[in-house]
């Protein structure tokens, strides 16, 4: 057995932990009859791929060491709250579970989008829910918010700011911390300079703190500084967004004004957390010191670097080397000081791919880690299947609808913290919610609190091949198993195979001998010693339980 015990994100970048995995052709073993006596060796014997150690890094939190919240009025946009002042919700990071409450048109939500929200918190805390995202609170030039233009103005196509705070004062009161999305790479000017250029701010909200009336000196003169005439630091941006001005962080007032304005979204509206909106466009220092100026490390705080991944591969297909782009994952949480987490674009596509593709081998690295950067850097990882801009309406990256479960099987049964989508949850305006698959998610989120799955939990891998893949995962409680793909790796190896139709009542049944069909897609989850969960392919629910 060869074990990766990981110690930095330099280690694991570089593989220089002194270990290298041998017995790889475990995971092509050719599908036939022998493969099950085989299959039945290699468990009885623990004679495994490989096993990592993934132990908890800088990142796996343990609280939060926020002040308490204290409700001010502001002149034009009071904030009178009904509720009472709430302490910070206390989340162990280690365990959390997020949840995206919007996708691309919730905006046009029938009633008030914050309200429709707070109705629904009772299921999110049922389900385990630690943390909900959010849409961009601010007043916008797009209604889904992500062109902000006056900052304070927090009355936007989701609702009022009243209706904001009462939202987020319910799911405080839920034991559920709120995450703002926080769109600070660019904003949108309200007046043309002499050449007809967008780059007058104005400041229409009073509010306590600096004034956020800037002008052409708060734009990076980079790329979209050419169009709207920016006079600010090029070297203080990284990717330029060219659809507004883009601000210029190296300078001191605009990062003033900028946290002046954070904290009154979290001592007067009551944020525990940020989600910063294309943070791959200024440098991840200045995200350390947004977080350190406000929420402090011990929040779930997450960065969205959408990461270009390598598609070098036969024929312009995913290459199964994804280091490059995991490198940048890193280098942007080290820039940050560890005090944020980064959305896992990696396990993003490479889960995309293989379930698509049914191309399993993808899931595991050459070192026998898990292939996204929450094989390197779990606790720093933030794991999702889609979002507002991968999926939703806007569709530039989905999963394959039909596979869904496959996804969230993966991430809510690995390392990382797992974010679902709430389309997913409860579906969109154009159709109604699949109600199997929230079910299923609901098992799967049972399961990983069950066995006590933490962000930083340990994974064996024991299988990765074209139409399998199989994981044990370590957690406080217990040991989870799953499987995907659909080839059955079924008789002789200590576990019983249950099926039963997928519909609610329908009574279980021990099924006869034989394999499941290569069109079923087939997960299952175990936990050592009993039937916990089982994953279904559409019509038949499918189980493996241990034997006594």
């Amino acid at each position: 057995m060869v074990t990766v015990q990981e110690a930095s994100c330099d280690e694991r970048r570089s593989g220089s932990s002194g270990s290298t995995t041998s017995g790889l052709a475990w995971g092509h073993v050719a599908h036939n009859e022998a493969f099950d006596d085989v299959w039945s060796k290699i468990l009885a014997r623990r004679m495994v791929t490989a096993q990592v150690q993934l132990q908890p890094d800088s990142s796996s939190f343990t609280g939060t060491s926020e002040p308490s919240r204290t409700w001010r009025t502001c002149e034009n946009a009071a904030v009178h709250s009904s509720a009472p002042a709430l302490q910070p919700v206390q989340h162990d990071l280690t365990s959390a579970v997020m949840f995206q409450s919007f996708g691309w048109d919730s905006w046009q939500h029938s009633s008030c989008f914050y309200q429709y929200l707070q109705t629904r918190i009772p299921e999110l805390q049922a389900a385990g829910v630690s943390h909900v995202w959010l849409p961009p609170p601010s007043h916008s030039v797009s209604p889904q918010g992500y062109m902000p233009d006056q900052l304070y103005d927090l009355s936007s196509a989701y609702g009022s700011q009243q209706q904001l705070v009462d939202c987020v004062a319910a799911l405080k009161a839920a034991g559920i911390a709120a995450v703002a999305d926080i769109v600070i790479n660019h904003r949108c000017a309200d007046e043309q300079d002499e050449r007809g250029r967008w780059n007058c701010y104005h400041d229409k909200v009073p509010h306590a703190g600096p004034s956020l009336a800037w002008s052409k000196w708060a734009i990076a003169k980079y790329g979209s500084g050419d169009m709207f005439g920016g006079l600010g630091r090029a070297d203080s941006h990284g990717a330029c967004w060219a659809g507004a001005p883009n601000l210029d962080h190296s300078n001191p007032e605009v990062r003033e004004g900028l946290v002046a304005w954070l904290r009154h979204l979290q001592n007067d509206i009551g944020f525990e957390a940020w989600r910063f909106d294309f943070a791959r466009g200024y440098s991840s220092k200045y995200v350390r010191s947004y977080v350190d100026s406000t929420t402090s490390q011990f929040a779930l705080n997450v960065g969205e670097v959408w990461v270009d991944l390598d598609w070098s591969g036969p024929g312009g297909t995913l290459a199964a080397d994804q280091n490059t782009a995991r490198q940048k994952l890193s280098q942007w949480c080290e820039g940050a000081g560890h005090r944020a987490t980064v959305f896992d674009f990696v396990t993003k596509g490479v889960l995309t791919e293989a379930v698509r593709q049914t191309q399993y081998w993808r899931l595991r690295d050459a070192h026998g880690r898990p292939a996204g950067f929450v094989g390197w850097c779990p606790g720093q990882s933030v794991t999702f299947v889609d979002n507002h801009d991968t999926g939703s309406s806007q569709q530039h990256w989905p999963f394959p609808a039909d596979r869904l479960a496959l996804g969230y099987a993966y991430i809510l049964t690995h390392p990382g913290v797992p974010c679902l989508f709430a389309e997913h949850y409860w579906g969109t305006r154009q159709g109604g919610a699949d109600a199997d698959l929230r079910d299923t998610i609901n098992a799967l989120l049972k399961a990983r609190r069950r066995c006590g799955i933490l962000s930083s939990s340990s994974v064996m891998i024991t299988a990765a091949d074209d139409d399998l893949y199989v994981a044990t995962v370590d957690g406080q409680h217990g040991q989870l198993t799953v499987k995907l793909g659909p080839r059955w790796v079924a008789r002789g190896w200590g576990w019983q195979r249950l099926v039963v139709p997928f519909m609610t009542g329908y009574p279980r049944h021990v099924a006869t001998a034989g394999r499941a069909s290569t069109t079923s897609l087939g997960v299952i989850l175990c936990l050592a010693g009993q039937c916990t969960l089982a994953w279904p392919s559409r019509s038949v629910l499918t189980v493996w339980a241990q034997s006594n």
